[in-house]
């Protein structure tokens, strides 16, 4: 098998996907180097640079650049050529002597840059999947999907509530139902560790961290879930509603954290069921008070929401109900700020 010396691999990956691996990997087999282009166009919905950091991720150990490229997707045109091999050529930082593909234009880009064509897995026979069927169907594609790129597509639903109102029983519950993976409550496990115990005066630095550890949680769990969904039980828009209950005043932290990474969906767990003292909980006379804030916060943010009420099995049905329209909306974006 010949072996080169400086081989390319170019696409759009939008998204990165198990064929572009393959490819990629072909291409590091039999070159000292590789460098591999991701370049975009501003039609495209997901950010370029998002994109260059799902393959540099994937493959630290290569040279991963990026660049817009407009020019007008033709390979029957000698113009439009032109204008993408100005991109291509400007993002080498050294000539190269083999082009790897799994499509026709890589005899003509390789022609173009005095080359050798390797193709590889011709009509993606082996890997039977693309960028326009990921962003069809994620969930029918998610086999094809690196943890990055699944964080990206998988959805997230948050539980919510007052103490003692079954937030956490619910979030288990739907995991259970849809097989999929829940991240518990940061904030419960601090409790039971923080210096000082429950009696200790509370710092907005106790819930910087929570928020901070909530959702790192989140985000591995969504690159882990076997589907495009995550349940969580809080996240950190709860946990500025907690800062406000022990601290008396918003944290600014906290809640700009809250607002660059808002969930799908918000499940407000209801208040009637009977209270439980589990010897952690501030105690039932609050709780219908902390409920009416959860409201209020819930209805001022961007976030669908409901509240759900009555037996477990009825909170389940209920649950099941909106994340399913949710589901079936289509892919969205998560946000990259998150």
């Amino acid at each position: 098998m010949t072996s080169f010396r400086h081989g390319l691999v170019l696409g759009k990956f939008y998204p990165f996907h198990a064929g572009h691996e393959h490819l990629i990997c072909a291409a590091a087999a039999r070159c000292e180097q590789v460098t591999v282009q991701v370049l975009g166009s501003s039609r495209e919905s997901v950010p370029l640079q998002v994109r260059r950091d799902w393959v540099a991720e994937r493959f630290p150990m290569l040279d991963v650049v990026a660049a817009m490229d407009e020019a007008d997707v033709d390979f029957d045109s000698p113009a439009a050529w032109d204008q993408h091999m100005g991109v291509i050529e400007s993002l080498l930082k050294t000539p190269v002597d083999a082009v790897f593909t799994s499509d026709d234009y890589g005899a003509e880009l390789a022609r173009r840059l005095d080359a050798r064509w390797v193709r590889v897995d011709p009509g993606r026979a082996s890997l039977p999947t693309s960028g326009t069927a990921v962003r069809a169907d994620p969930a029918g594609c998610w086999w094809a999907l690196s943890p990055a790129v699944r964080q990206w597509f998988c959805r997230r639903v948050v539980v919510l509530g007052a103490e003692s109102t079954g937030s956490t029983t619910l979030a288990r519950a739907l995991a259970d139902h849809y097989r999929t993976r829940w991240v518990p409550e940061d904030g419960r496990t601090w409790s039971q560790i923080r210096p000082g115990g429950l009696e200790a005066p509370w710092h907005t630095a106790e819930f910087d961290l929570i928020a901070a550890e909530h959702r790192r949680e989140e985000r591995e769990a969504m690159a882990c879930a076997p589907i495009p969904l995550m349940i969580s039980d809080t996240d950190v828009l709860a946990t500025s509603i907690w800062h406000e209950r022990y601290l008396g005043r918003p944290s600014p932290s906290v809640t700009g954290q809250a607002g660059r990474w808002r969930p799908d969906l918000y499940l407000l767990t209801g208040d009637e069921i009977p209270f439980v003292q589990d010897g952690m909980r501030d105690g039932e006379h609050l709780r219908h008070d902390m409920q009416q804030r959860f409201r209020d916060v819930l209805a001022g943010q961007e976030t669908p929401w409901t509240e759900v009420r009555g037996s477990l099995r009825d909170r389940v049905r209920a649950s099941v109900e909106l994340i399913d329209a949710v589901m079936a909306e289509g892919w969205r974006l998560a946000d990259p700020l998150g």
